[in-house]
This record gives structure tokens, sequence and C-alpha cells, in this order.
């Protein structure tokens, strides 16, 4: 047995302390209405830590689960940083995104449970006719790109993004996808705004988590997305719509016959996204809410003339 591994018990109650006495967090939860939690704060920590489900924990207390030394350091290292209110997923490095868990930090943003109904619903609409190529545009960790790759039956995926340093986080995670499913698609990246990388593409279905928050709008964010999540991937220009026109815009010479984007949005651009499909001359629009009830994705066919 290690003899420097220590007791769950200590290591959770270390850090559950630490985040408790955190002001930042303590600010944090003042502004969304709640309070602070800081045991339900180092559960998370630890059990992403560990690469468990939260719930695991309880039982591993239950049974005297001592914790090594490296990982020990890992939690108390990831709750400093928690404390200052960096983003947890910052903290351990890692995020849980459908099927796949993915290496994140600040060169990117993290992968949220609405976008994994972005992925539901490409899939969705291409699970009839297997084949062809999926894009993802703004591929950030590459999330949308790998659960398109792995669970869809697209003969390639390609990626793209403007940040060289997204796009080296997206490789990263590409490399492990390769390993641990290798009969996923095969995934290529490539780096460009928009459109502009993907010359002599045809392809069944566009996907994009684009900016669309407007830059007039980035003071209501909140502190753990505004202060640490990388601008270029939250904010864009004419109140927050110019990525859905320049996509909407030039999409039509890169999709199949009947093929289709699929974008991400927020309720109060839902309803202008496609509207604005229909002005570019996109037809079988459709607006999907999430599990909160808010209007989430827009998706619009390329039906040619």
């Amino acid at each position: 047995m290690d003899d420097t591994a220590r007791l769950l018990r200590d290591v959770l109650h270390d850090a559950a302390r630490l985040l408790s006495e955190s002001t930042a967090l303590t600010a944090e939860a003042r502004a969304e209405g709640l309070p602070l939690d800081g045991n339900r704060e180092a559960r998370w920590l630890v059990s992403a830590v560990l690469d468990i489900a939260p719930g695991e924990v309880g039982r591993l207390l239950s049974v005297g689960y001592r914790v090594s030394k490296a990982r020990s350091a890992h939690i108390e290292a990831a709750a400093r940083r928690r404390a200052t209110g960096e983003p947890a997923a910052y903290c351990v490095g890692s995020a849980p995104f459908r099927e796949l868990v993915l290496q994140v930090d600040r060169r990117v943003l993290i992968p949220r449970p609405e976008t994994e109904i972005v992925v539901g619903e490409a899939l969705r609409i291409t699970a009839s006719q297997p084949g062809g190529v999926a894009v993802d545009i703004g591929t950030g960790s590459g999330a949308i790109a790998l659960s398109l790759a792995t669970e869809g039956r697209f003969e390639r995926v390609i990626a793209t993004d403007l940040s060289d340093d997204a796009l080296a986080v997206a490789a990263a995670n590409a490399a492990q996808v390769a390993v641990a499913q290798p009969t996923a698609a095969p995934v290529e990246f490539r780096q460009g705004a928009d459109l502009a990388p993907l010359g002599g593409v045809r392809a069944r279905v566009i996907v994009s988590n684009p900016p669309y928050i407007a830059y007039s709008e980035a003071a209501a964010l909140p502190r753990s997305v505004r202060d640490w999540e990388p601008t270029v991937a939250l904010l864009a220009a004419d109140d927050g719509m110019a990525r859905y026109d320049a996509i909407l815009t030039g999409a039509h010479g890169l999709l199949e016959p009947f093929g289709w984007v699929v974008f991400e949005v927020d309720a109060r651009r839902a309803q202008r996204t496609a509207a604005l499909a229909t002005a570019r001359g996109y037809q079988q629009i459709q607006v999907v809410r999430d599990l909160t009830g808010r209007e989430r994705v827009v998706l619009a066919q390329h039906v040619p003339a």
C-alpha cells in the first residue's frame, strides 16, 4: 500500500473547505441566486480527477478509499484554481460531451449540454443516408466534429477554426479518440474563418456553434464566462448575427443537393436566424428547443433550384 495515499474523506474535506471559503465562488453563486455548496463543488472536482461518476464518490467514501499522492495533489491544485473563480472544467482539464471526455483549457470554450442537442439534430437528419462529408465550423475543442465522427456514419468530417490554439486542442482530442475508437470517421482540421477553408468541399451537413453574443452584451455575461473563456469564440458583430449570415450566404455553394445547415443559437436569435435562412433561400426551416424549453437549434435545407 502507498503510505503517501490519503483517505478520500480527508481530500474531499480539505477541498470542500477551501471552496466554501472562496469569495469568488460566493459571488458567483450569489449572482445565480443560489447558496454556495462547497461540498458539491468538491465532489465534482474529485469525480472528474478520478474519472468516475459523481454518484460514485459516496460509495468510495463508504469503503475508506485512499487517493494516491499524485491524484490528491491534482485535486488540491484544481480546488485552488476553482477557488479563484476559474471554471471547473479548466481546473481539471477535461469536460464530458455526449459519449466523449474531452481535454479543455482556456484556448477553447467549455463544451455545454445544450450543444449536445445540436449534434443530435445533425445525426437525426442524416441518419437515413450514410456517407458524405460533415463539416463543423468553429470546432473549438472538437466536441461537435468528434461526436459526428464517432456517432454518425459519415465518410469523413472536416473541422475548422479561426484559432490555431483551438485546433491544437481539437487535434489532441482527435488523437485520443482515434486510439479509443479506431472505427470512427477520419477528422481533418483546417484553419480559417467561416467557410474560407472549405474550397472544393461538398458537404452533406454543415454544423456550427458560432460566436453569437453581441459586443453590447459582453458585460452581462457571467464572470465565469466573460473573464475566462476565449472572446473570439463568444462575440460576433451585427448584434451577434454576423457569423450566421456569413455561413448561410456561402453554404449553398458547398452543400450537396438537399444538404443541411445546423446551427446552435440562443433564444434571442433563434427566430432571427430562421428568418435569415428563409431570406437566403433555404427551405424546411426548423427551430428545435432544448431541455429547458428554450429555442436552441436552427436547421435549414439547401434545395437546388
